[in-house]
Parts: C-alpha cells; structure tokens; sequence
C-alpha cells in the first residue's frame, strides 16, 4: 500500500473512533500531530509518531564508557546520537523513511530504528555510528525491544498486525507472529527474557508472547488506544500507557490489571522506568509534562514540563538523568530526576520520536569518570494478588 501523510490531529485531543479508523484506512502512524498548537510555537511540519516498548536500560560494565542516546527523526529520516557526559549531539545517521521505534541492546554494541514508511529495521553500529544492516520487516512497523541476553529483537508492524522477530546475529527475521489486534505499535520484554508484551492502539488488549514458542499466549483488556508499555526491571510489573491519560499496571505474575491511574494530562505516549524500578516516566503530548509515578504507591509525584508535543522518554543507566524526545519543537530536554526539573536542552533533527530503550552503554571508551549509579533504598512492593 503507498504509505502517505496523514493530515493534523490535534495533539490536546483524542478524538475518538473515526479518526482512528480514519488513520488505520490510510495505514498510517497513528496521532499524527502537526506543530503550532495551542499553547506550542509555529512549526507547522507534519510529525508522524508512534511509541515502542521501553525496556530496562543498560548499566555499564568494565571500563568507563560514553552512554549515549539515540533519537530516531522522524520527518528527517535520521537519527541524532547525543553523547550524555556533555548533552551533545556527536553523530547523525541516516536510516530509511519515517524512523520512529528505537532500541538499544544490553552490550550497548547496536541500536535498532524502526523505518515506518520504509518497512524495515536499520541496525547500527554504536561503535561507528553507522548502519550495518537492513532488514526487512511487516507493514509499517513502530516499537521494537531487544531480550535481555541481546540475541532476538520483536518488532510490531503496525498495519500487518503482526511482531516480527529479528536474529540479531544474523539480521534476519526468523518468525512472524500475529498477534491477534489491531494496531500493534509498543513492545516490552520481561527482564527474564521470557515473555514479549504488545500493545495495540485500536484493541483493548494486551498481547503476552512466550518468547520459547512465539506465540501469543495471553489478551489482557487494558482498554483501548493502548501505546507505550514498559516493563519494571526489579518487580513484576509492566505499566501500560493509554492516549487518553491513563496508566495501567499490569501484575505479571497473573497477567491481570491491578491498579488504573489517572495523569495531569492526555496525549500519553512514551513510558520508562529507572532502573532502581522506582519510579516511571511518561511523556504527555497533551499538556507538554513528563509525569512522575512513584511505583509503590501507583500515585503521580511530579508532572515536569518540557518541550512541545514530548513522544518518546529514557532514564540513563545510573538514574539520574531522563530523557525526552520533543517532536515538536526538534529538542531533547533532559530531566534531573532528583530534583524533577529540567536542566539542560538539546537540539536535534526534525520530528524526533524515540519511543523505547534508546540510551544504551557504548563500548568505546573515553576515559574519565562515569556517573554513579544511585542506589534504591529498599522499599516494597503495592501488595500483590496470589499466584494461580
């Protein structure tokens, strides 16, 4: 089908079934959104967006290395790679059309973009900065997250309903599942590296894939219009964002929705948690904010404003710094998470949608000290229904 432009939505609204069946007949990146609403600035070029599965990010090992963040450009067909010791923009690679999804695997080696409008996924070297390989995937695809031992990547095609799963040793698809909904568009894998979750904007579902057999193995209803889902690196959790300003927590153990809750705004897309597994990070297109949930108590502690239109958000690996793709406004801000303010901004390529893991551990290293890693206080978790 030929992919095209899908006209502007405004990004303070979801409004409603017929304009997302609307977007599905022009097998398009849904919410669309075009810059100079109200409250941003002029920019009046057409972003197309979407979310991935933010999975854990990696902690650094061995010698001290430069992390960097790589954010996908959706309207310049490149990718920007900030180095995070300086908030700089060090490289800029070119990748297919409509780049949306990002994953960085665990080894910090390669990152994988999503090219929506190109049907493929572009591999990078992060020790070159440069794309070794393409692949060949389903219709449009958007998220993409990497198993935690960093040899398979699930990427969900969003018109063909469908996961693709990538060898990452040889860049090849090795399967196609489907998924059974329709709009499949953000990926998550469990740190176990045991189970894939899929969310689907035009279904209410949540697909679990058993990564041992590649297949479907659980639809959980987590309402509709689904996107971001991340899941927590230190408990059973995945949180579950909804374009109408909802979250749901997903308890993994039982594949049940034990807790809704309510954000200071719509519009929410991108979703991480700290690697602490204390707090989650999602960015909400409709009133500019990054919202702050504290992961005990499944309440909202800050919601930090930040640039126009923010769809996609990371946390680095030693958790003290978010941050967050502005598509609007072609910036990064990043995010003090000690004080929830922003202290710095970056400019990058036009469109910028990192939806996922997209700052990884590079294994170039530069010398000089690393960020320490903050260490959790203990604290514990919402209490949990029991295990079938």
């Amino acid at each position: 089908m030929q992919k095209q432009t899908t006209p502007s939505i405004n990004a303070h609204l979801l409004r409603g079934a017929l304009i997302l069946l609307s977007l599905v007949a022009t097998c398009m990146t849904p919410f669309a959104l075009v810059g100079g609403m109200s409250g941003g600035g002029g920019n009046t070029n057409v972003i197309e967006t979407t979310v991935g599965g933010a999975t854990p990010t990696p902690t650094p090992s061995g010698s001290p290395c430069a992390v960097r963040a790589y954010i996908p450009n959706s309207s310049s067909n490149n990718v920007s790679v900030i180095d995070t010791s300086t908030n700089t923009v060090v490289a800029t690679v070119s990748v297919g059309a409509n780049p949306q999804g990002v994953a960085v695997n665990p080894a910090g080696t390669r990152a994988y973009i999503t090219n929506g409008a190109s049907d493929t996924v572009s591999v990078i070297d992060t020790s070159t900065n440069t794309v070794v390989a393409t692949v060949p995937v389903g219709d449009n695809p958007q998220g993409v997250a990497v198993n935690p031992v960093g040899t398979l990547a699930y990427v969900a095609n969003f018109s063909s309903n469908d996961v693709s799963v990538i060898d990452t040793a040889t860049n090849t698809v090795v399967t196609t599942i489907p998924v059974g909904e329709t709009g499949p568009i953000g990926t998550a894998v469990n740190p176990e590296g045991t189970r894939a979750y899929i969310t689907s904007t035009y279904s209410n579902n949540l697909s679990v894939i058993d990564t041992s057999t590649n297949t479907v193995v659980a639809t959980v209803p987590v309402g509709i219009n689904e996107v971001g889902v991340a899941v927590n690196p230190v408990g059973p959790f995945a949180y579950v964002v909804k374009y109408n300003g909802t979250v749901s927590v997903f308890y993994t153990g039982t594949n049940t929705v034990v807790a809704t809750i309510r954000l200071p705004g719509n519009g929410s897309f991108g979703v991480a948690v700290n690697p602490a597994g204390t707090y989650a990070y999602v960015a909400n297109r409709g009133n500019n904010r990054v919202s702050v949930i504290d992961t005990v108590t499944n309440s909202v502690t800050a919601a930090i404003p930040v640039g126009e239109v923010p769809s996609g958000v990371a946390v680095n690996p030693a958790g003290t710094l978010a941050y967050v793709a502005n598509s609007a406004d072609n910036t990064v801000s990043v995010i003090d998470t000690s004080t929830n303010t922003v202290a710095a901004t970056v400019d990058v390529g036009h469109g910028p949608v990192a939806l996922g893991n997209f700052i990884g551990a590079v294994p170039v290293c530069l010398g000089g000290t690393p960020p320490p890693r903050r260490t959790a206080t203990p604290r514990p978790h919402p209490t949990l229904p029991p295990r079938p």
